[in-house]
């Protein structure tokens, strides 16, 4: 990790992600319900989930904006505890913004993790674009930090760690669950 990204993550107040493809890996399944009609499911990863909860509990909003409905992201989004939960967007400048306002802080305060051209037009916008492993090249062209994990395994889990080291939060993390420094 460079300066920069150190330097921009260490302003940062507010974390907002696009779902598939980032929260999970992006691929859908249909699996026949109880009423014999078929649901959608994903797949989240733990290791994202448990540092999404450390964000809410350290008073650190997150967000997330979807092009997709779908009922496990809001499941998925309780059990993380997040804050902003946007589905059925792909236009998402209004969005950000209402998300922005409701916040109360400004842009170049917020982190967003995308990977598909939807999200570039806010990645543009905020003061710290990250794209995961396996966003679109184009997308990964623009951000200023590519994860090494893909999206679904471990890529917010990174960002996280990215933010909270970067804001000096990390070894409060490591010492809640006893992890030598």
């Amino acid at each position: 990790m460079n300066a920069d990204v150190t330097q921009l993550a260490s302003k940062i107040r507010l974390l907002v992600m696009d779902v598939d493809g980032v929260l999970t890996d992006g691929k859908l399944y249909n699996v026949p319900g109880p009423d014999g009609n078929m649901a959608e499911s994903k797949g989240f990863d733990s290791q994202d989930g448990i540092a999404l909860q450390w964000m809410a509990r350290l008073g650190f909003p997150c967000g997330l904006i979807s092009g997709r409905v779908s009922p496990a992201t809001v499941e998925r989004a309780k059990q993380c505890k997040f804050k902003y939960v946007y589905q059925g967007h792909t236009e998402k400048i209004p969005i950000i913004q209402e998300i922005l306002a409701d916040a109360q802080v400004d842009s170049s305060e917020v982190a967003y993790i995308g990977d598909d051209f939807t999200d570039v037009v806010v990645m543009r916008r905020v003061g710290l674009a990250i794209a995961t492993a396996n966003a679109r090249p184009e997308v990964k062209g623009i951000a200023h930090y590519v994860t090494q994990a893909p999206g679904g395994q471990g890529a917010v889990r990174e960002v996280i760690e990215l933010l909270l080291q970067a804001q000096g939060k990390w070894p409060d993390i490591l010492r809640h669950y006893e992890v030598c420094l």
